[in-house]
């Protein structure tokens, strides 16, 4: 094996966005992750919607749109029939 071309085996920090702080060795000196095994829903049992680059809220305003698209040639209509009777 060649020398000096290997990185430095160290202490690490993982830390996620729950708080959870966990100590290991790495070679990257600190980690930053959005989910760990203290708060994915496998490994706790409760269902909890992960939202990774704002998916869930996209859907939503897509979803409303839809929506209010629908409801307004209903009432564009009943004023037509209405207006001729």
């Amino acid at each position: 094996m060649k020398s000096d071309i290997h990185p430095e085996y160290a202490e690490t920090t993982i830390s996620c966005a729950c708080g959870s702080v966990v100590k290991t060795k790495s070679t990257v000196k600190s980690l930053k992750v959005e989910i760990c095994s203290q708060c994915h829903p496998l490994f706790t049992g409760t269902q909890k919607i992960i939202d990774t680059e704002g998916r869930v809220e996209r859907f939503k305003k897509r979803y409303q749109k839809t929506e209010a698209a629908e409801a307004k040639p209903a009432v564009k209509a009943k004023a037509k029939t209405k207006g001729t009777v």
